[in-house]
């Protein structure tokens, strides 16, 4: 049951210094949509032709690995101060990117974990994938054309589709303890890259029970989250388009930009007290300090 207690822990996040934690979080947002937007650019740039959209892809991936390690590097360690009641401010998420805060290591730390995840789905699609590669670039293809396929278009199912999705969720459950751990230890202890990943997989393999009971609880959370923030943002829309159909939009925004946020908060807050039963060994959140804006690390 530790599972649900870090649920509820990441949700409870940010009452030691709300500014900090739900600002950091923004940012955090914000530099998550620079890689999309990278790609869009250079898509047009570029063309929409397979080449083009290979090197955007490409290049995009690049720039999301290692400006994701270093802002997620960042506000790991704002939550951290902000759990033990050290001052720290939401500019703090931006500390990575300045020198001597250990940026090559978070983003070192960031490949390896991209490089586990790529054997890992390499070695799921070759034991139960047969024609997953196949089918995956049929849909490419499609994709390429434009507008919605018909369903005569549409090729068929693999026939280990299933599996495939079923090992593709145990795989996504245990890199997301290999993550918060490791990159935990990175982020906030100075571990060594391989020490970390040690510490990330033993960590994980020993509490793989509660890892995947969180991860069922929420995303059964998420869904029934989705479904009321979705009737939420029906409703405003329809009381919206009676005057205007744009201040029905104006009204949905803030919906989903706070649904965005809450998300953000959740998700790493989660991941930080993971880190922290399983190798932080750090002392009980302490009341917040009101002064300063810098971490003591």
């Amino acid at each position: 049951m530790k599972g649900l207690e870090w649920l509820k822990r990441g949700i409870n996040l940010g009452r030691h210094n709300p500014k900090a934690v739900f600002g950091g979080a923004v940012l955090v947002a914000i530099g998550a949509l620079l890689p999309g937007l990278l790609q869009l650019v250079m898509l047009q740039a570029m063309g929409a032709s397979a080449t083009g959209q290979l090197i955007a892809m490409g290049l995009s991936t690049v720039v999301s690995i290692v400006l994701m390690s270093l802002l997620v590097g960042g506000y790991l360690r704002v939550i951290h101060a902000a759990e033990q009641g050290r001052p720290v401010g939401p500019s703090d998420v931006l500390a990575p990117f300045r020198a001597g805060q250990g940026a090559a290591r978070l983003v070192l730390f960031g490949v390896l974990l991209v490089l586990v995840y790529l054997v890992l789905a390499s070695v799921v699609i070759l034991l139960v994938g047969e024609g997953f590669i196949e089918w995956y670039m049929q849909m490419m293809v499609l994709s390429q054309k434009g507008g919605a396929p018909t369903a005569d278009a549409m090729p068929a199912l693999p026939e280990g589709f299933g599996s495939v999705v079923g090992l593709g969720f145990l795989v996504a459950v245990f890199l997301g303890g290999v993550y918060s751990i490791g990159f935990g230890q990175v982020a906030l202890t100075g571990r060594s890259l391989g020490g970390a990943l040690k510490d990330g997989l033993g960590g994980t393999l020993k509490n793989l029970l509660p890892l995947l009971l969180l991860a069922v609880v929420s995303v059964v959370a998420l869904i029934v989250v989705a479904l009321v923030i979705g009737l939420v943002v029906t409703l405003l829309a329809l009381v919206g388009n009676l005057i205007h159909p744009v201040l029905g939009m104006v009204l949905a925004l803030p919906v989903y930009l706070a649904l965005l946020l809450g998300i953000y908060v959740v998700m790493f807050g989660v991941m930080y007290q993971i880190w922290r039963d399983v190798a932080g060994d750090v002392p009980p959140p302490v009341a917040p300090s009101t002064s300063g804006t810098h971490i003591e690390l």
